[in-house]
């Protein structure tokens, strides 16, 4: 039976390479950092979301360590049979404090967390509003849930109290949106959405994934930079971007929420506890924010010196004060093969970044997507623009 179906796959595959949609896979031969290696060569790394830089930082790597010869390397089992340590209840308390949540529930991946989140917490008589451009993992989330389900165009505030309208009459009503949206660095308009939740009589749950640890004044996230803290019902997000760049995610929020996530959330129930390594990673991570402002002026201080650069050379670079930094190429004919083939020959000018065409962006809106990091030095984000300035006028891309 494999023979048609395999022949079939083949010809799919085929098709996506020959629309230059067909997702490489590079392989690193060395830590993460702003500096890698790929193909036996050094290059610049301007495409992880290592934004506070601490993936390979000593403190965060010296303290995985210790909780390894501590802990050893893994529990076989899951929270509720004897997965339960410790030091997985410490950073569940020390992240609710740090975002001012009342309790957090811990996963192996924050794909898990919003995955995991909504079936249990929401009925057939309840709704669910949620922005069209939310994460993939939002909206297979959404999908497991019973609750009938609204979308609002993106960021439309209008559509979304419309939307409202049409939901009045669920028992319970939850909006749903990203902090801040990965692709193009927008951030939702939290205290716009927190009026409307109050007006209408819904919760809020923000997937704060792309904020948690660098956006805010203290990092805590677009809640704290729109001033809404104590407005937000649920938050979700991940240990695998600012905060050591592993993997694990989490959901934060209400008492009661928390306590029957821990009873019904499937993935919660069903997967291995995160490795305590994780667990000390992240606990070292958080410390570090509390003592060390550096991390997080660095990094503001790279991603708007990236920003201004690439607008100062001609590129179409949307200007939102964050670490994501796309280039857009819509504008241009072809421009999948254009942003392809700038990221192809940034990698030869030792640039490493990758290019985003369809499906992972609507059609039309191809970019490549930089990512400045705390890790990065003047002279390196000096030597992206270079290289940027350079491709960017071989492939017709600046005037």
């Amino acid at each position: 039976m494999y023979g048609k179906f395999g022949e079939t796959l083949r010809r799919e595959l085929d098709s996506i390479r020959e629309q230059g949609l067909y997702k490489e896979e590079r392989l690193l031969e060395s830590p993460k950092g702003a500096e890698i290696t790929v193909g036996g060569k050094k290059v610049l790394n301007f495409c992880a979301n290592n934004y506070l830089g601490l993936a390979s930082d000593p403190r965060v790597v010296a303290a995985a360590r210790k909780t390894l010869d501590q802990w050893g390397y893994g529990l076989s089992s899951v929270r509720f049979i004897c997965g339960t340590t410790t030091l997985h209840k410490q950073l569940e308390a020390e992240l609710s404090d740090f975002l001012g949540m009342e309790d957090t529930i811990l996963y192996a991946a924050a794909f898990d967390a919003n995955g995991g989140v909504f079936e249990p917490l929401l009925d057939k008589n309840s709704a669910i509003i949620t922005d069209q451009l939310n994460h993939a993992s939002i909206i297979d989330g959404v999908r497991l849930a019973k609750a009938r389900r609204y979308i609002y165009d993106h960021l439309d505030m209008n559509h979304l109290e419309s939307q409202l309208r049409e939901a009045a009459d669920a028992e319970f009503r939850l909006i749903v949106t990203d902090g801040v949206f990965s692709m193009d660095c927008d951030p939702a308009p939290l205290n716009d959405i927190c009026d409307l939740a109050d007006k209408h009589q819904a919760m809020v749950l923000v997937d704060d994934s792309h904020a948690t640890g660098f956006v805010g004044p203290t990092g805590r996230g677009t809640p704290e930079a729109f001033g809404v803290t104590d407005r937000v019902d649920i938050i979700t997000s991940t240990l695998g971007k600012a905060l050591g760049g592993a993997l694990g995610g989490f959901t934060s929020g209400r008492k009661e929420i928390i306590e029957w996530l821990r009873q019904k959330s499937r993935p919660y129930l069903f997967s291995n506890s995160v490795p305590m390594m994780i667990c000390g990673a992240a606990m070292e991570v958080l410390r570090i924010l509390r003592e060390d402002p550096e991390p997080l002026q660095k990094l503001n201080s790279n991603q708007r010196r990236l920003r201004q650069g690439l607008c100062d050379l001609g590129f179409t670079v949307n200007k939102c004060d964050h670490a994501i930094i796309p280039v857009m190429f819509g504008h241009h004919e072809n421009d999948a093969v254009m942003a392809q083939g700038i990221a192809s020959d940034l990698l030869d000018e030792g640039i490493y970044c990758i290019g985003f065409s369809f499906p992972v962006v609507p059609r039309g809106m191809a970019r490549i997507r930089l990512q400045a990091s705390a890790a990065h030095s003047d002279e390196q984000i000096d030597r992206c623009l270079a290289a940027f300035e350079k491709v960017g006028r071989k492939h017709g891309a600046l005037g």
